[in-house]
Order: C-alpha cells, then sequence, then structure tokens
C-alpha cells in the first residue's frame, strides 16, 4: 500500500545509517517493527506482580517428560 508521509528527513538519513539499511523503506519498517516489540514489552512489565501462581508447581517435572 503505497502511503505518503512528512517524514522528519535528519531523522530518517541518521536511521538509514546507524541502522546500516540499504533503502529507507527498510529503516521505517524496522521502526515500526522495534516501536512494536517495545510496547509489547511494556504490556508485559506493568504484569509484574499481578499474576499469581501456584507455589506447589514443580516446573522441572514438565522438563523430564518423555
Amino acid at each position: 500500500m503505497a502511503t505518503n508521509l512528512a517524514i522528519n528527513d535528519e531523522l530518517l538519513n541518521y536511521a538509514l545509517k546507524i541502522g546500516g539499511f540499504r533503502t529507507k523503506k527498510d529503516t521505517v519498517n524496522a521502526a515500526l517493527e522495534e516501536f512494536i516489540q517495545k510496547r509489547k514489552a511494556e504490556d508485559l512489565i506493568q504484569l509484574f506482580g499481578k499474576v499469581e501462581y501456584d507455589s506447589d508447581y514443580d516446573y522441572k517435572a514438565l522438563r523430564n517428560r518423555k
């Protein structure tokens, strides 16, 4: 899908250079992927301390299944 965006050329060229990408498209796609990964990680961090677990659960027992 073709999309026209007004992107800061300085930022885009700097990202292209430090990222080692061949094209602006590759640079923007990588930036979007990193943004999504960061947001997902932040969502997971919000769960710390909120998930209850069973203290009797033996995770090592499942490793030894055959």
